[in-house]
């Protein structure tokens, strides 16, 4: 019997059962049952290719589906990118939660991830994702995207420089998508949109506004939180 086949299935689908009540997330059981695949997919080929310092199953749905699925009211739009997605986190958590209800872009420039990632979306059937090999800065895509994410991808002000153009029309200078930025503590956010305030303005455009919002994510007690970038569409006064 493999290694894979002795993970306790049950208990994986106990914790994210669990989690999701906390969440008030209501998930099919085809839907849970999609992700608790895509952990042992995640499991096995980690192995080999080291794809997460997440060694233990349990901790990949706590730590990484679990924490994943807490952003799922802010996705707006039919076009979603997450950039620098490296084994699917956020975006292929997401792209089973909402069982095909947007279509996902995955960016990774590396290999072993892409090649993972294409894996888990042949086994798992989905139609509803394309993965992309490229740097974020260089990937043209033929249209803005509705909701952009990242997660551990990089400190905003770098990741606003290099993926601009992915939410931006840069003809009229005017914020197109929503960016999602996962991140930790409110004090180092709140140091970073200090640092990058005015670089915000000039790359999206001067009607951009940020805000934090908490995120609760049961089972950890990392603090985290969510930066949303967008353009401010409050009528003016």
């Amino acid at each position: 019997m493999s290694r894979e086949q002795q993970i306790d299935t049950d208990a994986l689908t106990a914790v994210l059962a669990d989690a999701c009540q906390q969440l008030d997330i209501k998930l099919a059981d085809n839907v849970q049952q999609q992700l608790i695949r895509y952990v042992q997919l995640l499991y096995k080929w980690n192995k080999a290719y080291n794809l997460t310092a997440v060694r233990d199953p349990l901790e990949m749905v706590s730590r990484h589906v679990v924490d994943s699925l807490s952003i799922l009211p802010w996705l707006q739009g039919r076009r979603c990118i997450d950039v620098g997605t490296g084994p699917g986190l956020p975006g292929l958590v997401l792209a089973i939660a909402e069982g095909g209800a947007r279509q996902w872009t995955l960016l990774d420039s590396n290999g072993k991830k892409t090649r993972f990632l294409r894996q888990a979306v042949l086994e798992l059937g989905l139609e509803n994702v394309e993965i992309i090999q490229e740097r974020v800065e260089k990937f043209q895509p033929e249209a803005k995207f509705d909701t952009l994410t990242s997660r551990a991808f990089a400190e905003l002000g770098e990741m606003l420089r290099l993926c601009h153009h992915l939410v931006v029309d840069q003809e009229h200078h005017k914020q197109m998508g929503r960016i999602l930025a996962m991140k930790g503590t409110r004090a180092e956010i709140e140091l970073e949109l200090e640092a990058i305030a005015a670089q915000m303005a000039e790359i999206l455009g001067k009607d951009t506004i940020a805000r934090i919002e908490p995120l609760v994510v049961p089972g950890s007690r990392a603090q985290r939180h969510l930066v949303i970038i967008e353009a401010d569409t409050a009528p003016a006064a």
